[in-house]
């Protein structure tokens, strides 16, 4: 499972809030490569469940496409997500974050499967993925290019980016 944070727009309205998750065709540094995600890379995951989370943690879920509460789709921009925001404690608190413009980006975790990438050198081109959920970053991204509300860069922390994951994972293993 990977995992790319990204500075995409958000946009609260009402109860929902709405963006992209992931953008086309723009270049992000991941460690000692960079990588692109190529148009229709999601086309595969876009009739499966995939959650809306908060920073990736599987016990703060936002919404899902099996209920009807997030719905994904591909535009010419990106990965274009729109969620309705659940009257819990993690909605209310991800809501008034979006609000404020105090939200740090987007992310997503994706498999790749054999062929879904390209690499040329320390480039590389996501294809095909596998996507498992998108995330509400409250505080740093790690994919660049995202934007919450205000359009102003996350700064990328491999060191987080890393923790992240990990804790991810191991969520995902109990």
């Amino acid at each position: 499972m990977e995992q790319r944070a990204s500075t995409i727009e958000v946009r609260a309205k009402g109860r929902r809030l709405e963006g992209h998750a992931a953008l086309f065709g723009v270049e992000a540094r991941i460690g000692t490569f960079s990588e692109t995600i190529r148009a229709g890379a999601f086309s595969g995951s876009l009739n499966r469940d995939v959650l809306a989370l908060v920073d990736h943690d599987p016990h703060r879920v936002l919404a899902r496409t099996k209920s009807g509460t997030l719905r994904l789709a591909e535009d010419t921009r990106g990965l274009a997500f729109d969620l309705d925001v659940p009257d819990t404690s993690n909605g209310r608190d991800i809501l008034a974050l979006a609000e404020r413009n105090d939200l740090g980006g987007m992310s997503f975790g994706f498999a790749v499967g054999p062929g879904g990438d390209d690499w040329q050198g320390e480039k590389r081109e996501l294809r095909a993925v596998t996507l498992y959920e998108i995330s509400v970053i409250q505080a740093l991204p790690a994919y660049p290019g995202t934007i919450v509300n205000a359009r102003s860069k996350g700064i990328t922390t491999p060191g987080l980016r890393l923790a992240l994951a990990g804790r991810y994972l191991e969520t995902l293993r109990s």
